[in-house]
């Protein structure tokens, strides 16, 4: 059993946070919750409350909620590490680890529901980018991502958006297997990749760019 007493207060805001989830499904995201988790881990609801500050912007929830997230993150990397997705293809590397962090909330599709509209409310929109930004870099440096030109930042920003539109599949999807989660989520990525590929080849270095000066010294003295 863990042991929480000889926790840090951030080590016991993630290790406490799946268990808050869990109670999230009951009592949402709010100090009822906390003290269920606690009591079901046997972690002193005191310090479970300071271990979750309640924050101006967001207050105790996005700190919660945060938290959970971050959970999942480090359970990503500890199940997936660059080593071990290096021999997939890029599309395989992806589809994998936003799978695994789909699998890793089944069951908890409720508070997964409550905390999305958490999320969405206009005081926490900068919050909720910066959580959303978090996992979607994190997913990129596992899959190998070394980009540090514009490609960092449109990558980051095109996976967080497919991994939300996921979400709100994910936590309505009732299909066996959540098949239709996984053939939603395969979509994507297939059309991210063929941009993918269009873009490359529109920015191939080796191809020849067109130059409005020549197009017009030909039109005026064209090639006999």
């Amino acid at each position: 059993m863990t042991d929480f007493a000889d926790m840090t207060l951030e080590e016991l805001r993630v290790a406490l946070a799946p268990e808050v989830a869990a109670a999230a499904i009951f009592d949402g995201w709010n100090d009822t919750a906390l003290e269920a988790a606690a009591e079901m881990a046997g972690a002193d609801f005191d310090v479970a409350k300071l271990a979750y500050a309640d924050k101006p912007i967001g207050g105790r929830a996005m700190d919660m909620i945060d938290a959970w997230i971050e959970s999942v993150d480090a359970q990503m990397a500890e199940a997936l590490p660059a080593e071990k997705l290096n021999e997939m293809k890029i599309r395989e590397r992806i589809f994998e680890l936003v799978w695994f962090r789909l699998m890793a909330v089944e069951g908890l599709e409720e508070a997964l529901r409550r905390a999305i509209a958490i999320m969405a409310l206009p005081q926490n929109a900068s919050r909720s980018l910066q959580i959303g930004w978090r996992s979607a870099d994190l997913m990129w440096r596992l899959a190998g991502d070394t980009a540090t030109d514009y490609n960092h930042y449109t990558k980051r920003t095109i996976l967080g958006s497919i991994y939300a539109a996921t979400l709100a599949v994910f936590v309505e999807d009732d299909s066996e297997g959540k098949e239709q989660t996984r053939a939603f989520l395969e979509r994507r990525i297939e059309g991210v990749m063929k941009f993918e590929k269009v873009k490359a080849r529109l920015l191939r270095p080796d191809r020849e760019s067109f130059n409005v000066t020549r197009f017009l010294g030909r039109l005026r003295y064209p090639a006999r």
